[in-house]
């Protein structure tokens, strides 16, 4: 059902619908933003959400429907058009010229001039300044843009939106490469504008960061629109439920489920100079044990040793009960031990090749004679890991690029798998996934976990650590501060010991 329309709308929505072919993205979608309100967007991934904020911003064009801006239609055929007349998106990865300072930045293809025809770097400079002051941010705006962390570049993206009357920002996934200090800095900033009266659009998985700063939600399921609501009126099982179309089973913690099973990995003093030191801890089989920290702790430069990505100085591993020496991660492949990396689609996946193919690859030479690929054998496998894993594609001959994030995920947990693995070792499975795919990744380590697999789980987003973990090792500054047992584990406890300084030796 079409919102009713008001005064108070500055975007509204009215039965927009796209289609690729024979494949409809979305279909009837109406609703309003609100002005001086923020206004969430959530869905699972393919639910057209992204699909949507390119057809508001000009990137592409909808098959059917109407756009109002302050009551006014509006249809624009490129994002400098939308940007124009105050509608800006900021993206998790935002795209500034890097050899460019800040300012100028801000500025391009609008760059305020001289009566000569000039760039009046003076107003230019003045100007970008008067916009951090309005953010209450911090930045030279004569600093190369190429210096800057992530969440300055989105801080800058900003500010480039309010050189131009911005009227409705809209944040796509913006704090899934920040530090929680940085997506409280962002969140700061997006108060500061619905109190100066600007609207905002924010596409987000995390449904906490909706319950703490949205004032309205609507929710997309399969290119429809579901619901609007206010955050009031929306609690979060029944957003999730909205989303996903059923209830999800909710995360059971586990705890000490393994306590006398084999030990398939020790790690005893491992040091790699400058990065981390005397790190020492024990997995065992059916066991998933978590790994937090905060960002820069040097979790995932521990991972990346024991694959032998970046061999460690000193210590000893033992892969179960055998001593190994990493070197590469074929070695520790070959040897049992399976790493996914944190930066999935260019460490954990070869984007233009096919499902198949990248299900198959760690294991093509086991699926050769003579030099020559069994491709039955192949095709075989993968259509296996499709339906075990719960794969969503059209075929295993599919592009993995053209997947969801969650699919994407569930690609890369099944290559390594194929290796048949005894201990694996995932960092931030579920980082950019839906709340869907989420709860399916946990299904699939449980799983994982009860058919005899040792699994250490990195992950940032607490809750989900606590959950699943049997034990947590806590790492501060390059070293293992805290042990502490699932069922012990708050999220208190957890974030006392990985804010707990301690010093870095060198080895």
């Amino acid at each position: 059902m079409a919102p009713t329309p008001g005064k108070a709308d500055a975007l509204r929505i009215e039965g927009i619908g796209k289609s690729y072919g024979g494949l409809q993205v979305l279909e009837d979608v109406s609703f309003s933003i609100g002005r001086g309100r923020v206004h969430a967007l959530v869905g699972e991934n393919g639910a057209g959400k992204s699909t949507l904020v390119k057809i508001i911003t000009g990137v592409i064009a909808a098959n059917a429907g109407k756009i109002y801006l302050d009551e006014q239609p509006v249809l624009f055929a490129t994002p400098q058009e939308a940007r124009k007349v105050g509608i800006a998106a900021v993206y998790q990865d935002p795209k500034l010229f890097q050899h460019l300072d800040i300012a100028e930045n801000i500025f391009a293809g609008n760059y305020p001039r001289t009566p000569w025809g000039s760039v009046d770097r003076r107003v230019m400079y003045r100007r970008a300044t008067e916009a951090f002051d309005q953010l209450g941010v911090l930045l030279d705006p004569r600093e190369l843009a190429g210096s800057l962390s992530t969440a300055e570049l989105q801080f800058v993206e900003i500010a480039r939106a309010l050189s131009t009357h911005l009227r409705l920002l809209i944040l796509d996934e913006p704090t899934s490469p920040l530090t929680p200090a940085e997506a409280e800095r962002l969140f700061d900033i997006v108060r500061k504008l619905r109190a100066q009266g600007q609207s905002v659009l924010l596409i987000t998985h995390r449904l906490e960061e909706v319950e703490a700063i949205a004032d309205d939600v609507t929710v997309l399921r399969d290119g429809r629109h579901v619901a609007t609501r206010t955050i009031s009126a929306m609690d979060r099982g029944t957003m999730v439920k909205l989303m996903v179309g059923r209830e999800l089973n909710h995360v059971y913690k586990r705890g000490g489920t393994a306590g006398h099973a084999k030990e398939m990995l020790r790690v005893e003093n491992l040091g790699l100079r400058g990065t981390f030191a005397d790190v020492s801890f024990s997995l065992r089989a059916g066991e998933v044990v978590g790994m937090a920290g905060l960002v820069g702790a040097g979790r995932s430069e521990i991972a990346r040793a024991l694959f032998g990505m970046t061999p460690p100085d000193h210590g000893r591993i033992l892969l179960q009960g055998r001593e190994v020496a990493p070197k590469s991660p074929s070695q520790m492949l070959n040897l049992g031990l399976a790493y996914l990396s944190e930066d999935r689609d260019s460490q954990g996946l070869i984007m233009s090749e096919s499902v198949v193919e990248n299900v198959t690859l760690p294991i093509v030479q086991r699926l050769s004679h003579l030099g020559v690929i069994n491709t039955g054998d192949c095709r075989r496998i993968a259509a296996e890991a499709v339906k075990t894993y719960d794969i969503r594609t059209s075929g295993i001959d599919k592009e993995v690029a053209q997947l969801s994030g969650g699919n994407r995920q569930k690609v890369a947990l099944a290559r390594w798998l194929a290796t048949k693995p005894a201990v694996i070792i995932l960092d931030e499975p579920t980082h950019g996934v839906d709340v869907g795919s989420k709860s399916q990744i946990h299904d699939m380590i449980f799983s994982l976990a009860a058919s005899g697999l040792a699994i250490l789980v990195i992950s940032s987003d607490l809750p989900e650590v606590i959950a699943i973990s049997d034990r947590i090792l806590v790492v501060a500054e390059g070293r293992i501060v805290d042990e502490i047992s699932g069922g012990d584990a708050t999220q208190e406890n957890v974030m006392r010991a990985a804010t707990r300084s301690s010093q870095l030796a060198s080895p």
